[in-house]
């Protein structure tokens, strides 16, 4: 009868994460100039009741539109979608109603 040798048991491999390259930083966003959405833009004077007088990022006057919105309770309770324009909205939207995908057109027409 054959008796089975046992082979040494090799060192196990080095892992994956020990080997690789490093990873480069994520300092790109540092020097690189802000996309649209974090240029500071001037906001005219009917949107600026709202979202104040000094230049702001559009991120930021949709974010303080929707605090207002919420605040106020401005949502169609029917149609989450439609927002329903108050006197300080409706020079902005030019109209009662909007959806929220149209605020952003009207936004834009309030940025300079």
């Amino acid at each position: 009868m054959a008796t089975k040798t046992t082979a040494a048991k090799k060192p196990a491999a080095k892992t994956a994460a020990k080997t690789a390259a490093p990873k480069k930083a994520a300092t790109k966003a540092a020097s690189a100039k802000p996309n649209a959405l974090q240029k500071p833009l001037q906001p005219s004077k009917e949107l600026a009741v709202i979202v104040g007088s000094n230049p702001i990022a559009r991120g930021e006057v949709v974010s303080k539109m929707w605090e207002y919105i919420k605040k106020h309770n401005l949502q169609n309770p029917e149609n989450k979608r439609e927002i329903l324009a108050d006197d300080k909205l409706q020079p902005i939207f030019g109209k009662k109603k909007v959806t929220m995908f149209e605020m952003n057109k009207y936004l834009a027409q309030h940025l300079k």
